[in-house]
């Protein structure tokens, strides 16, 4: 499978909605977006629930929980639109099962009397459904699949939600895509031809010692499942030879 070079910006994003089709009349009634750079998550994030004017179908409330009662004071969608725009504009966005939200999005974009286009002429879209149907041909891959396959504790979700779920697909999309990223980041201003070891700084010989604080079991259970997730990504885990 070639590799994908991603954007220096990412944003993980989900969405939550009345229904199945936008053009039956269903809407957004959440998103949820958090941000990525140099894949790493920055903790800044998006998120807003939705009066959608509408009722919610009975089975989408079972799917995510949220019901009319609770949306009945929560802005339009063209209250929150400047504020989703200004978030994701200029990132490559990550989505599972991207012609769903995108289609749900680009729905509530058409209905705007000032529209600001579609979500292709503001982002680059990256489906890990798809992505994921290539690189593991025949097997599940629905977001809960992908957990158990990645070694990824989704216990915590006995709904969908927007914001969660975007958390967990971006633990996803980051083992899928290559792993934990380099601690050293390439790219770093003043790093260009840096001699690291000319850099570094020898600490003085009579420091005192450092306080050696050891794992307990259960730490080393989970380190020992954490290098197992990275073994099923691909390439080999250099801890487990």
């Amino acid at each position: 499978m070639d590799k994908r070079t991603f954007t220096n910006r990412i944003v993980v994003l989900d969405t939550e909605t009345t229904g199945l089709n936008p053009q039956e009349g269903h809407r957004i009634i959440e998103i949820g977006c958090v941000e990525l750079v140099k894949r790493r998550l920055t903790g800044k994030r998006f998120h807003a629930y939705i009066n959608p004017d509408r009722l919610i179908d009975d089975g989408a409330i079972a799917v995510h929980g949220i019901t009319n009662e609770a949306l009945k004071d929560e802005p339009r969608f063209a209250q929150i639109v400047d504020e989703f725009i200004a978030f994701i504009s200029g990132a490559e966005l990550v989505i599972h099962n991207a012609p769903f939200d995108v289609g749900f999005i680009n729905h509530e974009l058409l209905r705007l009397k000032n529209q600001p286009g579609a979500v292709t002429d503001l982002c680059e879209v990256f489906d890990t459904l798809a992505y994921a149907r290539k690189k593991h041909p025949g097997q599940r891959n629905s977001l809960d699949a992908l957990c158990k396959r990645y070694g990824i504790d989704n216990s915590h979700r006995d709904l969908h939600g927007a914001l969660l779920d975007a958390q967990i697909l971006a633990d996803v999309f980051l083992l899928m895509t290559g792993g934990q990223s380099s601690l050293l980041d390439e790219g770093q201003p003043g790093m260009e031809g840096a001699d690291i070891k000319r850099d570094v700084k020898r600490v003085s010989a009579d420091r005192p010692p450092l306080t050696v604080i050891r794992c307990n079991d259960e730490e080393l259970v989970a380190h020992q499942q954490r290098l197992e997730a990275i073994e099923k990504v691909g390439g080999g885990c250099l801890w487990n030879q």
